[in-house]
């Protein structure tokens, strides 16, 4: 008889009653995480009156996959360069709401007699509030449109870097067993660097690859290679001594900012959430009910600092950055839980012995009862905006008001402020990649030519000059790479202020170059030899290759920003944004059936003369009507595809009904594309109907932008013109298809 592992016993189990538990709390309009970590319970060995799983190390085994995973998405979704943008409001609420918060923790691990390791990790893992809890509660109270949810997403992107280095410290703590301010600078410099190098190498080389083997992609190829390349940076993170989690996590940044990151985040998203939910449940299995009741009193007293913690010094932070007070607070109020994070945090630490058992309990308590929280204390901003103003002197309002006011103006960049931006990214980039240099050659390269070449010291001589030879255009542009001749010539001129730090940074970039050339050599030879080493590469540098490091430097400078922006090219290349006066995306609603506009024709409703927004198409029943005509009638259950702007839609959401079903989750197949008409997609000189694009999309055509004009709704017999976008509403699948085609 064929013996059935107990693995696949365990998930048919896991996995039947997580989809059981989805549906209910999808019914009652709850996180799925809640009940995931609730099936958790059920099926762990804690509780003894329902089935329990048999071979948990497997399902640790398949969590730790769920792990990699969602650190993979999120990663496709953060981009270093996102964190750039997020504005100067985002980066002082997130460090002040941040640096409180751990305080704060901090604080309450001692009050309750914790160790100081599980003192400091509290804090951090009260500090992340959680991205899926909050964009959820966003749309079922429909405030994704509102101004503050921007700031919102800044600060969740500064948390989910402080997430990633909790995790890197929790590791390096497991190996150390120690808190020394040495070890944790070392910790926090090793983890920057490894991102930075790993940025700029991924740049470098990801988006070649990809573009040279774009032909086969196919969805089939492109998940395995990405799945691939994902693994392979987990492990080199593990060698390398970081969290697995986190090569995870910088293959998916890299990745995002590739153009084919959207199709990498729709293949993936079923994996992650299979693997997620395991792990989700592996969070429940760890969760000992009379633990649980054991630590009551910490898990109240630490979710009402977690609740008004986060309420103060997020608005402190948001009110420091100059948003107004109903902003901050909404902000504030919005953030007040902790989530999916948190779990990996506490779960990572209490595999790796870092933290005790008690804190886990705690973490998954205060969880529980913030994300049930959220919704409220979003619907209490409003109220709580309006007692402030009320309560709050006349003369603090004012002061408030005109803080703000002040804040909002943007000062233009001075000369002295580009060039100091200037010569940090020249001493930080090009000091990171020729310090990694230093380190795969003196811990790799060196060992690798000894086993070939018996010779210690010919071995020494190789590593050294192929060492400089490979550092030589980041140590020119370190040490000789100009700003612009005419901006340093003008402040030159102002001898008073500038002379000095002009003098002062062309000292401290070039001593930065040699003591990192000296370094490397004295690992290899004796002092005086690396002293005559120092004084003859700089010679050869700057006298005899100087042209040819030079132009190498900038064919490497090219290439990479080349990549870096591919994906912003493309796009603007695809919908000329110049012209482009849509400003628009697809939104799905179902027809209350109580709808005081309920049997009135689309022609006497005049929403597209009150709002601005189209109806891509109306679904009834089994029927679909793409473009519907003028005087199609509006009928209860009627499920609606609008186009239109942010503004315009939530304005047209303000006529629609609160409903059960008023956001709709893929039940049509249909979305809103725009194809340039180009030498790819040869539409150029064809109809509407010769197209076939109706045939192949099951869609229909709604618009076209030509020389900055609008067609909406165009006749088949309109013929398109190079340089059209095609705006097209049908299936999506025949849609993505029609793309990858062309």
């Amino acid at each position: 008889m064929v013996h059935l592992p107990d693995l696949i016993s365990d998930l048919a189990l896991i996995l039947g009653c997580a989809g059981i538990v989805t549906l209910l709390f999808k019914w009652i309009k709850q996180p799925v995480v809640l009940g995931y970590i609730l099936v958790g319970l059920l099926v762990g060995p804690n509780l003894e009156q329902f089935p329990s799983i048999a071979d948990t190390d497997s399902i640790k085994a398949w969590a730790d996959i769920g792990v990699v995973f969602l650190l993979f998405a999120l990663g496709l979704e953060f981009s270093f360069k996102k964190l750039l943008k997020i504005g100067g409001a985002a980066a002082i609420t997130g460090i002040t709401e941040l640096t409180l918060m751990m305080i704060l923790g901090y604080s309450l691990g001692q009050y309750l007699q914790m160790s100081q390791m599980d003192s400091i990790f509290l804090g951090g893992i009260i500090s992340i509030s959680s991205t899926t809890i909050i964009f959820r509660a966003f749309e079922e109270l429909g405030l994704k449109s509102r101004k503050f949810t921007g700031l919102v997403i800044g600060v969740l992107i500064i948390e989910d870097l402080v997430a990633i280095i909790l995790m890197v410290l929790l590791s390096t703590f497991a190996v150390t067993q120690s808190i020394a301010g040495t070890e944790l600078f070392a910790s926090v410099f090793r983890l920057g660097l490894f991102l930075l190098v790993w940025f700029l190498m991924g740049i470098f080389l990801l988006p070649t690859f990809l573009r040279k083997t774009v032909r086969f992609l196919n969805s089939e190829t492109l998940l395995i290679v990405s799945t691939a390349l994902c693994f392979a940076m987990v492990v080199l993170a593990y060698q390398i001594g970081f969290s697995p989690a986190l090569g995870a996590f910088a293959m998916g940044s890299l990745m995002s900012e590739t153009t084919i990151s959207h199709r990498v985040e729709d293949l993936i998203k079923p994996i992650k959430d299979l693997f997620g939910a395991i792990f989700f449940v592996s969070v429940g299995m760890l969760i000992d009910p009379q633990i649980l009741f054991q630590y009551a009193w910490p898990v109240v007293l630490v979710t009402i600092s977690v609740i008004l913690g986060k309420t103060i010094f997020i608005t402190l932070g948001a009110l420091l950055s100059g948003r107004t007070l109903r902003h901050a607070i909404q902000t504030s109020t919005s953030m007040t839980q902790i989530g999916e994070f948190s779990f990996i945090i506490a779960t990572l630490g209490l595999s790796l012995n870092v933290i005790s058992a008690q804190l886990y309990p705690i973490a998954v308590g205060v969880s529980v009862i913030t994300t049930f929280s959220t919704p409220f204390m979003m619907r209490l901003s409003d109220p709580l905006y309006s007692f402030l103003n009320s309560k709050l002197p006349s003369r603090w309002i004012a002061f408030l008001d005109r803080y703000s006011s002040t804040s909002q103006i943007i000062d233009a960049e001075s000369k002295w402020k580009k060039l100091l931006n200037f010569y940090f990214l020249i001493i930080i980039l090009n000091t990171s990649i020729i310090i990694a240099i230093i380190l795969l050659f003196d811990y790799f390269v060196f060992a690798f030519i000894l086993n070939y070449i018996r010779s210690e010291w010919v071995s020494n001589l190789i590593t050294g000059i192929t060492g400089l030879i490979c550092m030589s255009p980041f140590l020119w542009a370190l040490m000789a790479k100009k700003y612009g001749r005419t901006s340093i010539a003008s402040l030159w001129l102002k001898r008073n202020y500038s002379r000095g730090p002009l003098v002062m940074l062309e000292v401290v970039r070039n001593v930065i170059a040699i003591v990192l050339i000296f370094v490397f050599v004295k690992s290899l030879f004796e002092w005086r030899i690396a002293v005559l080493g120092v004084l003859l590469f700089s010679f050869v540098v700057f006298f005899i290759f100087k042209n040819k490091i030079q132009n190498f430097y900038s064919r490497l400078e090219e290439h990479f920003f080349k990549n870096l922006h591919e994906k912003e090219t493309l796009l603007n290349k695809k919908t000329r944004s110049n012209l482009s006066p849509w400003d628009a995306h697809i939104y799905y609603y179902t027809i209350n059936p109580h709808a005081d506009f309920i049997g009135k024709s689309l022609e006497e409703l005049k929403w597209r003369e009150h709002f601005g927004v189209n109806i891509a198409y109306v679904e009834r029943g089994n029927q679909v009507y793409f473009a519907p005509q003028r005087d199609l009638k509006i009928y209860p259950f009627d499920s609606i595809g609008v186009i239109g702007t942010d503004e315009q839609l939530k304005k047209f959401g303000e006529l629609m009904l609160p409903f059960e079903e008023n956001i709709l989750e893929g039940e049509v197949a249909a979305d809103l594309q725009k194809i340039a008409v180009d030498e790819l997609s040869k539409l150029k000189g064809l109809s509407i109907r010769e197209s076939g694009l109706r045939e192949k999309t099951d869609g229909l055509v709604v618009g076209i932008e030509r020389a900055g004009q609008r067609i909406l709704n165009p006749s088949s017999s309109t013929q398109f013109e190079y340089g059209d976008i095609v705006w097209l509403v049908g299936n999506s699948e025949k849609i993505k298809q029609f793309l990858e085609l062309k």
